[in-house]
């Protein structure tokens, strides 16, 4: 109880490092998210909306990819974007665009998967109606978005959750460089290792918190829908 006592005073006090950290993360969790949905959430739908050979196939690949660990994400990422690679004169390697790109490649099938998962579960009614009215490809797919709007908000919540708790891409791609490119997980797993685990208590409550923010917006979303 004692060190968890010390690790809220170390967080109430006002810590710039921590709360440096803090912010860092939720910037680098927030435009991943962005760069995953854009083109994940239309890709789902065209999953969805789509008739062609291999769409299962397709669809189990998506999901399969989404069991891939987070070391091996960014092992992948980092392959491109190190002097050697292709992408090394980008400059994004032990950068923040390293990390906001090593976590949107990590949440886009996540998003793929669950927008696919998630429109299957609407009125097929509503599809059919869209097609005998003569809707083309773009108006269904805008229209099976906007009845879907509480599938997509379940899915934006749930890779937010998958970018701002990981560790393996943001270690491997951010260096975990103070002031730069630290984030709470890579943060937690320093302090841990030096020892200092009121710090690493202290990040652990925050990150928990947001699990439990985001895991409570997503209920409600639910709860929504029904």
């Amino acid at each position: 109880m004692g060190a968890l006592r010390h690790s809220l005073e170390l967080l109430f006090s006002g810590d710039r490092e921590i709360w440096w950290t803090i912010g860092t993360t939720l910037q680098f969790s927030f435009w991943s998210t962005v760069l995953a949905i854009v083109p994940g959430v239309p890709a789902g739908a065209a999953l969805f909306l789509g008739r062609f050979r291999g769409r299962r196939a397709l669809a189990a690949t998506v999901n399969a990819i989404m069991s891939v660990p987070t070391v091996v994400i960014g092992l992948f990422v980092y392959s491109f974007l190190s002097r050697s690679g292709p992408l090394g004169g980008l400059g994004w390697l032990y950068a923040p665009a390293g990390v906001i790109a090593g976590q949107s490649i990590l949440a886009f099938p996540l998003v793929i998967a669950m927008t696919y998962t998630g429109l299957q579960k609407l009125d097929p009614r509503y599809h059919e109606t869209l097609l005998t009215l003569g809707a083309g490809r773009w108006r269904r797919l805008l229209g099976i978005l906007k009845e879907g709007r509480f599938v997509m908000l379940q899915t934006v919540l749930a890779a937010l959750g998958r970018v701002s708790g990981e560790v393996g891409v943001s270690m491997m791609l951010g260096g975990n460089i103070r002031w730069y490119t630290r984030t709470i997980t890579t943060t937690i797993a320093l302090e841990a290792g030096k020892g200092q685990f009121e710090r690493a208590v202290a990040l652990g409550v925050v990150l928990l918190a947001i699990a439990l923010i985001i895991n409570m917006a997503s209920h409600l979303a639910v709860r929504d829908a029904a």
